[in-house]
C-alpha cells in the first residue's frame, strides 16, 4: 500500500475569550463537512509552517496576524494511506478587516466555553483542551478508524481520550 504524506496548519486566533472559528458548510466533498475547526489548511511548495497560515489566514478570513504562536504538532493517522502533520498556532492580534464571506464555510467568534458542544472531531477536543490548560509546546497524534478516535498519544505517552472531552 503506497502512502502519502500532507503537511497543514491550523490557527485559533484569540479575543476576547473567544476563537475565531469556521463551520465547514460549503463545500461538497469536503471532510471537515458540518465540522466546527480553526483557520488553516496545506503547504504550497517551499512555504515555511509560519508562511503557510499566514497566506491562508488572508485567503480565508482576509486578515494578517500579528502574533502567530507555534503551539504544538498534531499527527493524523487514518485508515486512509494518508498521514497529516499538522502545525498548530495560536494569535491573540491580527491586522485587516474580517471577510464578510469565506468560500470554505461560515465564519464566527465562538466562546472558548461553548466550544466543546459544537459538532468537532474528538481530537480536536483534546488540542483545543491542552491549548487551554498548557503554555509547552506539545506534540499530539491522533489515530482514527474513519471518524472514530481509536488512539491519542501525548508527548509519546498514551492517553485516554475521553480524559479531555
Amino acid at each position: 500500500m503506497e502512502s502519502n504524506t500532507e503537511l497543514t496548519t491550523i490557527c485559533y486566533l484569540e479575543q476576547q475569550g473567544k476563537y475565531l472559528m469556521l463551520h465547514r458548510t460549503k463545500k461538497q466533498h469536503d471532510i471537515n463537512k458540518d465540522k466546527w475547526i480553526g483557520i488553516g489548511g496545506h503547504f504550497e511548495y517551499g512555504e515555511s509552517p509560519e508562511e503557510c497560515i499566514q497566506r491562508e489566514m488572508v485567503e480565508e478570513c482576509g486578515i494578517t496576524l500579528s502574533d502567530p504562536k507555534l503551539r504544538g504538532i498534531i499527527t493524523f493517522v487514518s485508515d486512509e494511506p494518508v498521514c497529516v502533520y499538522m502545525f498548530l498556532f495560536t494569535a491573540t492580534a491580527y491586522k485587516g478587516e474580517l471577510l464578510k464571506d469565506c468560500t470554505e464555510g461560515d465564519l464566527e467568534w465562538v466562546d472558548k466555553h461553548e466550544l466543546l458542544k459544537l459538532p468537532l472531531w474528538t481530537g480536536d477536543k483534546i488540542f483545543l483542551k491542552l491549548l487551554d490548560t498548557r503554555e509547552e509546546f506539545f506534540s499530539l497524534k491522533l489515530c482514527y478508524e474513519g471518524d472514530k478516535l481509536v488512539k491519542a498519544v501525548l508527548d509519546g505517552n498514551e492517553i485516554d481520550p475521553e480524559a479531555y472531552c
